[in-house]
């Protein structure tokens, strides 16, 4: 019995004994256990579950002082700026020369214009490239036949800040077609650049610069201003090909306040193009930003 006793007293002191140093772990000198050790999903009997740490309220910026991608509500728009139409400086006469509509606009302007496109990717990045170089805008009258076979073209034009014109869908003289295939001609440019881009053209040249009344008036029911061009670089002739000096030289030759400049998609047009622009800086002109000017038509009409 004795015996039996001592055994007994002696396992209760060992359990004692683990149990202490047991909780003394746990403690961990007055701290709770780490939170990766605890189970949230184990509740005691008669404990309520931990309610979930209520995330902060959004600022509408990210760390990196970015907006939010994602949102909801009123929130969203507020995050949204609101895009402004620039300001109407410069009127086309009808020479297709540009003036300024108020005294203090400067007169000492062209109009960049490039027909015939979207061609080539090599190239036309390096035109656009050309035209950021030098802080230009420009109008790319483009064709639909070739935005069918490059969208991705007349996207980047677009995305690169620079402006979609129409320039016919087949490139073919206008002003020989009925009135059907002029509507078609360029109805479908309209509707296939807003489709790529989301807008319709505000401006149109006819190719070969062959319209008439009846050319002009179906652009202008569409809501874009006719225009074919005062000051030619040649560029398109055979006498010019692969020969840059004499696109700037040609365009030099006719250069005027208000010029309508006429170039082309074409490589030794790009070649010309920084020269081009760097004797134009030279002699004191800017360059027109096409956003900034007035047509003196309704452009609601664009929209079909």
């Amino acid at each position: 019995m004795q015996t039996t006793r001592t055994i007994a007293a002696l396992l209760l002191a060992i359990a004692l004994t683990a149990g202490c140093g047991a909780s003394e772990k746990e403690a961990g000198n007055g701290k709770q256990p780490a939170a990766a050790e605890l189970s949230p999903e184990v509740v005691q009997p008669g404990q309520k579950p931990p309610a979930h740490e209520p995330k902060p309220p959004s600022t509408g910026a990210t760390n990196n002082g970015q907006a939010p991608s994602e949102g909801t509500g009123a929130a969203n728009e507020e995050q949204t700026p609101e895009v402004k139409p620039k300001e109407k400086l410069y009127r086309m006469d009808a020479a297709y020369r540009f003036k300024p509509i108020n005294k203090d606009t400067p007169n000492k302007v062209v109009l960049l214009t490039f027909d015939d496109g979207p061609k080539e990717d090599e190239m036309l990045t390096s035109m656009l490239d050309t035209l950021d170089k030098h802080k230009a805008k420009a109008i790319f009258f483009v064709n639909g036949y070739r935005v069918k076979q490059h969208p991705e073209l007349l996207t980047k034009i677009s995305d690169r800040g620079q402006t979609v014109g129409n320039h016919s869908w087949d490139h073919i003289d206008l002003k020989k077609q009925d009135l059907e295939e002029v509507e078609k001609q360029i109805g479908d440019v309209q509707a296939i650049v807003k489709e790529t881009i989301g807008t319709s053209p505000l401006f149109f040249r006819p190719p070969f610069g062959s319209g008439g009344d009846k050319v002009k008036s179906i652009a202008h029911k569409y809501g874009m201003l006719y225009m074919t061009w005062s000051n030619g670089s040649l560029d398109w002739d055979k006498s010019t090909k692969n020969k840059p000096e004499l696109v700037i030289s040609n365009v030099l030759e006719q250069l005027h306040p208000g010029a309508n400049i006429l170039m082309h998609e074409l490589p030794w047009t790009n070649e010309a193009l920084d020269t081009l622009l760097t004797k134009l800086e030279e002699k004191g002109y800017g360059f027109i930003d096409p956003e900034t000017i007035d047509s003196g038509l309704d452009e609601a009409a664009s929209a079909k």
